[in-house]
């Protein structure tokens, strides 16, 4: 029996709605005022798009989702405020899964299942959030930026292009909790941080760096270098580092990993040669970029 229906069915559909071609919507869904959804999206069932949600086309949506959630003026006075929230075409949230309104995500984005974003998070292309992750708001993601399941990043946190975040870390916000003093963390272009790594408020972990599992990194890390330990200490530059199997080089990871990046046909060396000096410069924060690594 297929349970998606092009018409209303058992669903909700609110006013100046837009409905693109091909739309299809599982039971009991509340479509609100004001929602578009592009050419061929898939909602499924139970799930609530609220007041001025824009997603684009070929989405899917899971069961018992909520995208726009509410933000705390409308918990507080009861009034309806339409903070826009936009996502890019292609999108795959999974079920479960609650979106603030208020945010800004590009295309290709991905979830697990239970994922929470909050209001005011700019997300850019090819981005995934894993099962049971918990973005708090205020917060910025670069393009293709990997998060796994059970990562918590703390309001004002900024993570750049190419970032990948493994399983239970923790980036914090609050140098002297409970307080207002929140300082953000900010994890630079082709950062690796390894699973139950807790990062303390205001830590920059610069470019190409590797902070290890079970690591409580207390202060900056610099490019290339891998810190490991409670507090976290440098152990080594990570072109010292060697595969256990194999025995060869495995950073910068960029050379050797190739899967679910832009530069998964040409490599990156190739990829890298036809970025523009602007993009290349946002890569990684300043001014002269060397093409190839020191060895």
């Amino acid at each position: 029996m297929d349970i998606f229906r092009q018409t209303v069915g058992s669903s909700v559909i609110g006013e100046n709605v837009r409905l693109g071609q091909g739309v299809r919507l599982g039971y009991h869904c509340v479509i609100e005022d004001d929602v578009v959804l592009g050419d061929h999206v898939l909602v499924d069932s139970n799930t609530i798009i609220r007041s001025g949600v824009v997603i684009g086309r070929n989405a899917f949506i899971g069961a018992n989702c909520v995208i726009g959630e509410y933000q705390m003026d409308f918990i507080r006075d009861r009034e309806s405020r339409v903070h826009t929230l936009s996502i890019g075409e292609n999108a795959v949230i999974r079920s479960g899964s609650i979106l603030y309104s208020g945010s800004r995500i590009g295309t290709d984005f991905q979830t697990g299942h239970h994922v929470t974003i909050r209001e005011r998070t700019v997300i850019g292309n090819h981005v995934s959030v894993g099962t049971l992750s918990d973005i708090q708001g205020h917060c910025t993601l670069g393009n293709y930026v990997r998060l796994h399941s059970s990562v918590h990043i703390g309001m004002l946190s900024q993570i750049d292009d190419c970032v990948c975040i493994f399983p239970y870390v923790v980036l914090t916000n609050d140098p002297t909790p409970p307080s207002d003093d929140m300082r953000g963390v900010h994890i630079c272009s082709f950062a690796i941080v390894a699973a139950h790594a807790v990062l303390l408020p205001g830590v920059t972990v610069s470019h190409d760096a590797l902070a290890g599992a079970g690591s409580v990194v207390t202060k900056d890390v610099d490019s290339y270098k891998a810190v490991a330990g409670n507090p976290a200490k440098v152990l080594c530059d990570v072109r010292e580092i060697r595969g256990r199997a194999d025995g060869k080089p495995h950073y910068p990871w960029r050379y050797y990993f190739d899967r679910n990046m832009p530069w998964d046909q040409d490599g990156f060396a190739a990829w890298y040669q036809d970025l523009d000096d602007k993009a290349k410069c946002a890569l990684f924060h300043r001014s002269t970029i060397d093409m190839l690594d020191s060895t």
